[in-house]
């Protein structure tokens, strides 16, 4: 009876899997099986942020621009926000029902609102200090929102409205964790702050790379150490993503030795309280952006960065390279098929066809 069960379980589990002519494991019994790409626009453009509102794709770019791309129209809307003679940088991108909000990096620290309807801008938040870089947003719902950036003083910079984005404050730095010296985030893909619901979880790299989480919506935090790479300055996680309360991905890695694929990325059943490295010596190098396909039971995950565009079919464990392309810093998916990418000079919709059982 027990060699009965094994080669049962054996048989399933090689039948999750096929092998590809190329001789790659691709597989997908119930997961993808082809990738296709449609470039959206081409420009001389850099985008780490963006964000899906129905069918328009809005994001953040570099000299000072912001826009979006109508994907029922196929027609592209951009514009400037000037301020003086700066050159914004916009790595993070949130939005209500009714607005988005555009945040730079360096200084000064510059939050824009941007009306969904008018593309009236308005700036809501200005910080001047040498040390400001701020590097993600979110909204928790319509009225809630935070914004984190590296530590002005001995902990992160974090930001935050509770009245639809009209207004914003920053926390006091006894409400905070304090940093180790040399410990901030990465404004890579505008995935360092992660919400589900009330919880929030913020992650770190360089002296330290850890995962700072609050249960309530920002008002107390705790601190939880992972094993992913740190005690350089270009080292440590890069991006987070969170299926639901219980399951999530961090990932990252050496930017200065962008093909190292250990240490690099780890997971979570518990809410984040602890972290097991997965895929070492395997999958991707240096990971720009994570996440997780929705509809999946937190079983399916796409990542983009040094070695491609990588995709798992068992959370993590096991990675596949549909793609060499490794021009692209972010990624979100609009269902559980189709995915919006972005970074040096494009943004492409990614189609993924599906084997159903």
């Amino acid at each position: 009876m027990r060699k009965l069960v094994l080669f049962l379980g054996a048989f399933v589990l090689l039948m999750s899997f096929r092998t590809a002519n190329d001789g790659n494991k691709r597989a997908l019994y119930y997961g993808f099986t082809s990738m296709q790409v449609d470039t959206l626009f081409q420009d001389k453009i850099s985008i780490r942020a963006i964000a899906i509102d129905g069918d328009k794709v809005w994001y953040g770019a570099d000299n000072s621009r912001f826009g979006y791309y109508d994907l029922s129209k196929k027609s592209r809307f951009e514009e400037h926000i000037y301020r003086d003679t700066l050159k914004l940088e916009f790595r993070s991108i949130a939005q209500t029902s009714q607005n988005i909000y555009l945040l730079s990096v360096a200084n000064p620290g510059l939050l824009y609102q941007v009306s969904k309807k008018t593309q009236k801008v308005k700036l809501v938040y200005k910080e001047i200090h040498s040390k400001v870089f701020y590097d993600s947003m979110q909204f928790w719902n319509e009225n809630e929102g935070i914004a984190i950036g590296d530590p002005t003083e001995d902990t992160f910079s974090v930001i935050v409205t509770r009245d639809g984005g009209e207004t914003w404050a920053k926390l006091l730095s006894d409400k905070l964790p304090t940093n180790a010296v040399g410990e901030g985030a990465f404004a890579a893909s505008n995935t360092n702050v992660v919400v589900k619901g009330d919880d929030t979880w913020i992650v770190s790299g360089g002296k330290k790379s850890r995962v700072f989480y609050s249960g309530d919506k920002g008002k107390t935090w705790k601190v939880i150490d992972t094993p992913i790479i740190q005690g350089k300055a270009m080292a440590g996680i890069f991006t987070a993503d969170f299926y639901d309360s219980k399951h999530g991905i961090i990932a990252g890695g050496d930017f200065e030795d962008l093909d190292k694929k250990t240490d690099n990325k780890a997971i979570t059943n518990d809410g984040g309280q602890t972290w097991q490295l997965v895929a070492q010596d395997k999958g991707f190098g240096y990971a720009s952006c994570v996440q997780y396909v929705p509809g999946t039971n937190a079983k399916e995950l796409v990542c983009v960065g040094q070695s491609g565009i990588m995709y798992s079919l068992d959370g993590g464990v096991n990675w596949i390279k549909y793609s060499n392309d490794n021009s692209l810093f972010t990624i979100r998916f609009i269902n559980k098929t189709t995915a919006i990418a972005a970074g040096y000079n494009k943004v492409v919709r990614l189609r993924f066809k599906r084997q159903e059982p």
